[in-house]
């Protein structure tokens, strides 16, 4: 399943870049608010990189990057989530999210549920790779792969009908 839609790659001084970049943001602010209404939400549906996906993918790395880290530093200073010790572990996942989407985007040329698997994966196993490092913990490194599954299928289906539904924009 794979749809052609418009790609693009804007760079850092047009001001469509931060124009698109704060509408994720705001994204990224309101669906961790929603999925924490719920026991574990944030740990289940991993809330915080979705609309971090859907910036880089359609918009380009730098668009992507500026969600990715902004996104999870307002929410920790907004609402004290994520908490301060796993924040770098999120942070360094919503980057290599970024770039990962951002790259399968550019080398696809069009929204396919392939090209947003490999995304996903490659965000979830080389973070899990860093974070397990990072913590000396393969536990705490992989709980995203223990709880967090159906937030990777809200990733992959929901940012691949989301991103068919914006192509025209």
């Amino acid at each position: 399943m794979s749809t052609t839609v418009k790609l693009y790659s804007f760079n850092l001084s047009n001001t469509k870049t931060y124009l698109f970049a704060a509408i994720f943001i705001v994204g990224n602010l309101l669906l961790p608010q929603l999925a924490h209404l719920i026991p574990q939400g944030g740990l289940i549906f991993l809330p915080i990189y979705f609309f971090t996906l859907i910036a880089a993918y359609k918009y380009g790395i730098h668009v992507g990057l500026l969600t990715a880290v902004l996104s999870p530093l307002a929410n920790h200073l907004l609402f004290g989530m994520p908490p301060a010790a796993v924040l770098p572990a999120i942070l360094i996942k919503s980057v290599i999210l970024a770039i990962a989407a951002a790259l399968v985007a550019k080398q696809a040329g069009k929204v396919s549920l392939l090209a947003i698997l490999i995304a996903i994966l490659a965000y979830q196993l080389v973070g899990t790779g860093i974070e397990w490092g990072m913590t000396q913990n393969f536990a705490i490194a992989v709980q995203d792969f223990r709880l967090g599954v159906p937030g990777m299928l809200i990733q992959l289906f929901g940012g691949y009908f989301l991103l068919r539904a914006i192509a025209k924009i």
